[in-house]
């Protein structure tokens, strides 16, 4: 006769075979309007459609948050907390595949939703915006959200599956240089060329790399520096990333990283202004139990893990769901949707994340993910 944690397993996987035309819907859905940090109007509207349909209570613009939402069914003393991510990379479109994120969350939480009242769970899914940079889950801890969960989980798309997190802590900073504007050729001597500036800090930053650790990850963009040619650049702005290990060493690396910008204003006379997109992101604190169980569930339903390498370093990647760890357990699995050689954050990548191998990484997340909740309501490793 078959265990209770075996008829759990078979409802949860049945539910979500029953929702996976849906859940197919949607994802694609996302995909084909990508909408970047804070302006997921579509996505935080139709996300939790379907689980508001499927009787869940939902909270739209949770915490003040307007692209923010909060579903939740049950009232089980267990709380399992599913993350859906659903914000875009800007001219990128969904090429890190947050659109499966948001689809896989659901589909966990409509197969627990079967299970909740005999597992005395509450099911409940965050709707997290502005995870390219916004810091939406950081945003919405400090308001209060996740307090209490015993078990947050979400399953990232990735070119192959890799089981554990391990992502650098990062600082997110718009720079922003003003100067005076002159002509070019006939009065140089009257500009402060916000442009050279740059130029400067990202020399500086060049030559730092030498004295900074191996884990430590600097990079940017120039988003603007002048509108003509035969115009000093009066403005200049950007956008930069400092990574480390941990929240620690980057606490010792970020200001020698901004010293060198420092150096480019004091070097052309420019002004500088430094801006933080939002509070850094934390490294990942991995709750190994669920991370087992997570491991077994998925490899039950045919996924191989890859061994750490090119195609397996996605999960070095920043995210602010480590700052969600850092509070209540948690897990951030990666799931393979045979995107190689296409890997995150390219344009191939994005186009790899509909179709048919995209799709069975939806539902097998999706299931994965139920299934561990199944483990921990019952207080075990897998069944």
């Amino acid at each position: 006769m078959p265990s209770a944690v075996t008829r759990e397993k078979a409802a949860v996987r049945a539910a979500v075979d029953r929702a996976a035309e849906e859940l197919i819907g949607l994802s694609a859905a996302l995909h084909a309007r990508p909408e970047t940090a804070w302006e997921e109007h579509y996505a935080a509207a139709t996300v939790p459609r379907l689980l508001d349909r499927r009787g869940f209570t939902v909270t739209a613009a949770y915490l003040g948050l307007e692209t923010a939402f909060l579903a939740r069914y049950g009232s089980g003393p267990l709380r399992i907390a599913l993350c859906a991510e659903y914000d875009a990379l800007p001219g990128l479109g969904h090429a890190c595949g947050h659109n499966l994120i948001a689809a896989s969350s659901v589909g966990a939480a409509l197969g627990l939703a079967q299970v909740a009242d005999d597992l005395g769970l509450t099911v409940e899914v965050y709707g997290t915006p502005a995870e390219e940079g916004g810091g939406g889950k950081i945003e919405m801890l400090d308001r209060g959200a996740f307090r209490d969960v015993d078990l947050a989980m979400m399953v990232h798309p990735a070119p192959v599956d890799v089981a554990e997190a391990r992502p650098f802590a990062v600082s997110h900073s718009r720079i922003s240089y003003s100067g005076r504007s002159a002509h070019a050729a006939a009065y140089p001597e009257d500009g402060v060329n916000a442009a050279d500036a740059f130029t400067v800090a990202q020399v500086a930053i060049g030559l730092l790399r030498q004295q900074l650790p191996p884990s430590a990850r600097v990079h940017g963009i120039v988003t603007s520096a002048g509108s003509a040619p035969n115009a000093i650049p009066e403005t200049a702005s950007g956008r930069w990333y400092v990574r480390a290990e941990t929240l620690a060493e980057l606490a010792e690396i970020e200001p020698k990283v901004l010293r060198c910008f420092e150096a480019g204003a004091l070097a052309t006379g420019a002004t500088l202004q430094i801006q933080p997109e939002s509070k850094p992101y934390a490294e990942f604190r991995t709750d190994e139990r669920a991370l087992a169980a997570y491991r077994a569930n998925a490899l039950r339903l045919g996924r191989e893990f890859a061994p750490d390498g090119l195609a397996g370093r996605m999960n070095r990647a920043s995210t602010d769901m480590g700052n969600v760890s850092q509070v209540v357990p948690a897990i951030h699995p990666y799931i393979g949707i045979g995107s190689l050689p296409a890997t995150n954050h390219q344009r191939e990548f994005a186009a790899h994340c509909v179709g048919a191998q995209a799709e069975r990484a939806l539902l097998d997340g999706a299931v994965a993910l139920a299934w561990t909740g199944v483990d921990r309501a019952h207080g075990a490793g897998p069944a």
